[in-house]
């Protein structure tokens, strides 16, 4: 896959579609690589019209790393961050954000539509909020403002994304571990069977695993802070989608999204959790696509 140089560091991606089509730009979740968006998202889209980019965040698959592999030092500031004492973090969700955009100028495309999942939806967030010439429309998935009085998500959900990763000696346990994960996190009305979870986890496990990345992308979400008056800079048009039974970022969030984004509109689905599940994909497709198309001026 190629890469570019952006804001300092190498992000590698790829892509789907025609050059000569309108650009729309995802953005994965907290340690999670471009290969997790699954194909039959990214081809969907194109077959739209669209020429669809995805990239590996910093700290994240075959993109620049910020710092040492031991996970030492980086698991000391989140249990310094978890407990309420004071800690630092290597960059921000605005440097990632700045990434992002940087992505966008090494391409020479002046204007795209951003999707973001998860964390991926907060740093659109900051690049929707300070760019409004460069963003042509704005989808979040899963996502948050971060407000710190929002719902929790449910105790087991938290434990599982933030309970230890195996250090990659043992490539069973890697993979054991991350179902496990998405077992807990993952969409009750849209289940994976374990053949097809395991592929998808396998997909990313033997492409790069760097679980210190996944530690210092926690620290960069805790460091900053809450969105909730960049919010209101938002001019784009904005769609919202949320799990009405994601476990991890409850509801509440996305409805809060909504709510403070001005004219954004809120598209619940149930039986949808905290992942990407084969099932979801024609429903995103079918609701991001019409987005894109509608803040185009295209037909639908």
């Amino acid at each position: 896959m190629p890469a570019v140089l952006s804001n300092g560091i190498s992000l590698e991606f790829a892509e789907n579609g025609c050059k000569d089509d309108p650009a729309i730009l995802l953005i994965m979740g907290l340690g999670t690589q471009l290969v997790a968006w699954p194909d039959s998202f990214c081809e969907g889209l194109a077959a739209l019209g669209y020429r669809v980019i995805r990239f590996d965040n910093r700290d994240v698959g075959h993109s620049t790393k910020m710092g040492p592999s031991d996970p030492s030092a980086a698991t000391a500031m989140l249990d310094r961050a978890l407990t309420g004492r004071p800690f630092e973090a290597p960059y921000t969700l605005q440097d990632m954000a700045a990434d992002a955009l940087g992505l966008l100028d090494a391409l020479a495309i002046s204007r795209a539509h951003i999707v973001g999942i998860s964390m991926g939806g907060m740093i659109a967030q900051i690049m929707a909020s300070g760019n409004p010439d460069r963003i042509a429309s704005l989808t979040l998935i899963m996502s948050s403002s971060g407000n710190p009085k929002l719902p929790l998500g449910k105790v087991e959900a938290m434990r599982a994304t933030l309970a230890p990763r195996p250090d990659g000696s043992d490539r069973e346990a890697v993979i054991a571990h991350t179902m496990r994960t998405y077992r807990v996190i993952g969409s009750p009305g849209f289940k994976m069977e374990d053949a097809e979870l395991r592929a998808w986890v396998e997909r990313s496990a033997d492409r790069v695993y760097y679980p210190v990345g996944a530690i210092r992308h926690t620290l960069a979400l805790f460091r900053s802070g809450h969105r909730l008056e960049l919010l209101k800079a938002i001019n784009c048009p904005t769609l919202v989608i949320h799990g009405v039974d994601d476990p991890l970022i409850p509801v509440e969030a996305g409805k809060e999204l909504a709510e403070n984004i001005k004219d954004a509109a809120l598209m619940l689905v149930p039986g949808m959790g905290h992942d990407l599940a084969p099932g979801l994909m024609p429903i995103w497709i079918s609701a991001v696509g019409r987005h894109c198309q509608s803040s185009d001026g295209r037909a639908t």
